[in-house]
């Protein structure tokens, strides 16, 4: 996955993923794109830190 990729600028990974997106893409799909690689980027530099939940633990919260 290009977009991932440590080295690159986010302008870089930007383009990359519009570059990914359909030609009849609206601006919304982009944005919702977008929204998504930000939030696995999140997710992966919380996992890098240790910022994670077992799966029992993320069972709990989410079942109660």
């Amino acid at each position: 996955m290009g977009f991932l990729m440590p080295a690159e600028t986010t302008k870089d990974r930007l383009v990359e993923a519009m570059h990914r997106l359909p030609a009849d893409a609206t601006i919304e799909q982009a944005m919702e794109h977008l929204y998504f690689l930000a939030k696995v980027d999140r997710g992966l530099q919380q996992a890098d830190r240790g910022e994670t939940l077992s799966h029992e633990e993320a069972r709990r919260r989410l079942l109660g």
